[in-house]
């Protein structure tokens, strides 16, 4: 897999370092064991895979190559790049404008664009009527579109089985960038709708098996399908695809539930009505969730912090996973642990800031706190390290960084 060239000030000497360490070990990343970092007055347990993925890193290399290459020049982003502040912070900082904000409202309307301007589609792509907008004035929009690999393999699927009358069910946010573009992609070859849960994903089986009136289709799922959608003709083949940032368990539950509906219909139970797109599933999502499982099979760990944006979707669902086992905290970044004790962080349920007052563990006898460490895939590896550093300073008589990561490397080589 190819690398990109970020910039220094989002890499870590720590995180680098245990990274380069367990590819080197692992290279086809089937070990997602955490990463253990003892500085003996507390124990670091890291997740094996988190931070920066393929597609935020590609998004970036493209974003400050845009900069470079365009001196003088004005320099729009859709929206934010990726859902991190301190990314998108440094690009308005270097004088990068939006056009949109996440939700799609206008922030900068397109008549103030020029052909001569340099617009950024984000990492999440666009719908294809912004797309279209953007052509019709004469902008690039090919040079600098940082779309997700991963996201554009969904739309290629989804245009193929729309080739084949599968309609798209997207397992996504309805408000996210993501799947707004998917979904607009979905639906200029075929038929799709967005559902955003379990729950939905129920309520849509009950119309596949008849257990519904088709009156109420529209009552809950209006706005959330495409044009000329019709439930009683376009409800008979069925490709379940994701926004890639939700959690993979999700979207293979809700695939399942909905496989089940569509075979159950018939009396000759046809599985040909329901398309296998399993391989749709982003694999760096995958990774990241699967090794924030594996660390919180780890015994004895105390508490969880969770470090990313605060509307991050990727970052929310390794929060849910860590709030099923552990306190847990989402944080942006070191600046929320507080020189009081208090944790500053989001409750990404109710979409609230709160504080907590010293959650921090204690040593017990010989014992000693045990904290789990991950962040999300857009979430920089520098902003992890500065979280590492602000809670070594609540635990005087740490031992020496570069001692640890000797030690560490030491045991790896083994």
């Amino acid at each position: 897999m190819r690398s990109f060239e970020v910039p220094t000030f989002y890499l870590s000497p720590i995180i680098s370092r245990v990274k380069a360490k367990r590819k080197a070990r692992d290279p086809r990343k089937q070990d997602f064991d955490p990463t253990v970092l003892d500085f003996g007055t507390v124990r670091f347990i890291l997740a094996r895979h988190f931070g920066f993925c393929f597609g935020v890193e590609n998004a970036i290399e493209i974003a400050y190559r845009a900069i470079d290459e365009n001196p003088g020049k004005r320099i729009f982003l859709l929206s934010q790049m990726i859902h991190n502040p301190e990314v998108n912070d440094d690009l308005q900082d270097r004088g990068i404008r939006f056009l949109q904000d996440t939700e799609g409202a206008i922030l900068t309307p397109m008549s103030e664009l020029n052909r001569d301007d340099v617009v950024l589609i984000p990492a999440f792509g666009t719908t294809l009527e912004i797309e279209a907008e953007l052509k019709a004035i004469g902008v690039d929009v090919d040079t600098y579109n940082t779309t997700c690999p991963f996201v554009e393999k969904v739309w290629k699927r989804s245009a193929k089985l729309a080739t084949e009358d599968y309609t798209i069910v997207i397992h996504g946010k309805p408000i996210h960038e993501e799947t707004r573009a998917t979904f607009s992609h979905a639906g200029e070859s075929g038929h799709a709708m967005v559902i955003k849960n379990m729950e939905e994903a129920e309520v849509l089986c009950g119309f596949i098996l008849g257990e519904r009136d088709w009156s109420e289709f529209d009552t809950h799922f209006d706005g959330r399908t495409s044009k000329g959608f019709d439930p009683k003709l376009h409800l008979n083949r069925i490709g379940v695809v994701n926004q890639t940032t939700m959690l993979a368990s999700d979207t293979q539950a809700i695939s399942d539930r909905i496989k089940q509906a569509v075979v159950a219909r018939k009396a000759s139970g046809d599985s040909t009505d329901f398309a296998n797109t399993r391989d749709t599933l982003c694999y760096a999502t995958n990774d990241n969730q699967q090794a924030t499982e594996a660390a919180l099979g780890m015994p004895g760990t105390d508490m969880a912090l969770v470090v990313g944006g605060y509307n991050s979707s990727n970052t929310s669902h390794l929060v849910e996973l860590c709030e099923a086992v552990l306190p847990t905290f989402f944080i942006r970044n070191e600046k929320e642990l507080l020189p009081d004790g208090a944790v500053q962080h989001f409750d990404w349920r109710l979409g609230l800031h709160q504080s907590t007052m010293d959650p921090w563990p204690e040593a017990s006898g010989e014992r000693v706190p045990h904290i789990l460490v991950t962040s999300g895939a857009s979430c920089p590896d520098a902003t992890v390290d500065r979280v590492i550093h602000s809670i070594l300073q609540r635990y005087p008589g740490a031992k020496n960084v570069d001692d640890v990561l000797v030690d560490f490397e030491q045991r790896m080589a083994l």
